[in-house]
């Protein structure tokens, strides 16, 4: 771990210490508390991986001062190298281990996210598919232990859905379903083909970090609140209150609309989403700013790119960014497979930093 400073990891540890500190001693200041909070939470495993390798680097001084100690009997200088053989590959993996948590982490990877999922080309099949994209991303969300709301949605005849907007709850979540922005493809017979043709269709992901209240000042005068009479599509399930809320951020002409329960959820859904998509423009416009230096990083905001294809007859779901093809397709629509593809993208992605890293 030479190429990781010394003083850098002495630095982290100080800074852990005078954070654990400040929280014993508590403070009356919310906002304070709760950054402290978070700053401990994202120094402890690395402050805990670096006292791990410091303690396995000790340890492999004192084998090596005993192999090489001409006092020492025969028996224990044996038992000294094989305990160093044992030792230098479990190092090298700490070492590992620890420079993938002193990566560049993104500011929203812990923060709850808003999901927006819509139909593209290929009309009544992609809404079908559009809901099944729905169902896969509720069924994953659950398995993680996440909360799903439905914010707003947009259904056809068939059960489809032209937009769905919900919210996802949990620690973590955007850290892993922020790789899920982008254009999804299917390719399948649909139902109503006699002629058993495969279409190809296709629904577009954006996955939004939820904004917090302290990061976000949105001023009472910069938005505009209409009230509206909520109606379902083609006339069916017709809300006759006048329940659905329209917010619009005035400056950026950015407009949310909530229409899914009571019109003071619907007020608190449609200001949930808002503060997301103005916290994505100022993250977007950060990232252009920095476009140059990350042109090939996963997650950089591009969702017009086809990311994904699932082919049904072939039972395959292929990741175009990192060329991995898994036949497991059921497993995966059904939310219970999607894990291994995260996760490949995750890993894809911190090899990629590291490369720059070193």
């Amino acid at each position: 771990m030479s190429h990781i400073p010394q003083e850098k990891l002495e630095k982290l540890v100080q800074r852990w210490e005078l954070v654990q500190e400040e929280l014993n001693q508590g403070s009356t200041d919310q906002k304070k508390f709760a950054k402290l909070s978070r700053e401990f939470s994202d120094l402890d495993p690395v402050v805990n991986a670096i006292k791990q390798l410091q303690a396995a680097q000790s340890e492999r001084s004192d084998l090596r001062q005993m192999v090489s100690d001409p006092s020492s009997d025969k028996e224990m200088i044996e038992l000294a190298r094989e305990e160093l053989g044992e030792l230098e590959p479990r190092l090298e993996q700490m070492g590992q281990d620890l420079q993938v948590l002193l990566l560049p982490k993104d500011a929203a990877d812990e923060k709850s996210a808003i999901m927006e999922i819509r139909a593209g080309t290929g009309g009544d099949e992609a809404a079908l598919f559009a809901s099944d994209l729905f169902r896969m991303y509720s069924r994953y969300s659950e398995l993680q232990g996440w909360k799903c709301e439905i914010i707003s949605s947009s259904s056809n005849d068939l059960g489809g859905y032209k937009e769905i907007v919900m919210s996802v709850t949990g620690k973590g979540v955007f850290a892993k379903l922020k790789y899920e922005s982008g254009g999804h493809r299917v390719q399948r017979i649909p139902t109503t083909e006699s002629g058993g043709r495969i279409h190809t269709s296709a629904a577009t992901v954006a996955v939004l970090p939820e904004a917090e209240d302290i990061e976000l000042d949105i001023k009472s005068e910069d938005i505009r609140i209409d009230t509206m009479r909520a109606s379902g599509a083609g006339g069916q399930h017709v809300n006759t209150t006048d329940s659905a809320v329209r917010i619009t951020h005035l400056p950026t002409g950015i407009m949310v609309v909530s229409a899914e329960k009571s019109q003071h959820q619907n007020r608190r859904l449609a200001m949930q989403v808002l503060r997301s998509r103005l916290y994505d423009v100022q993250r977007q416009q950060a990232d252009d700013e920095r476009a140059t230096q990350r042109k090939d990083q996963i997650g950089s905001g591009d969702r017009s790119q086809r990311i994904r294809t699932y082919n049904f007859p072939q039972g395959r779901v292929t990741d175009h960014r990192i060329g991995l093809t898994l036949h497991k397709l059921d497993a995966i629509i059904a939310g219970d497979g999607l894990e291994e593809i995260i996760s490949a993208l995750i890993t894809d992605h911190q090899a990629a930093q590291l490369a720059e890293f070193t």
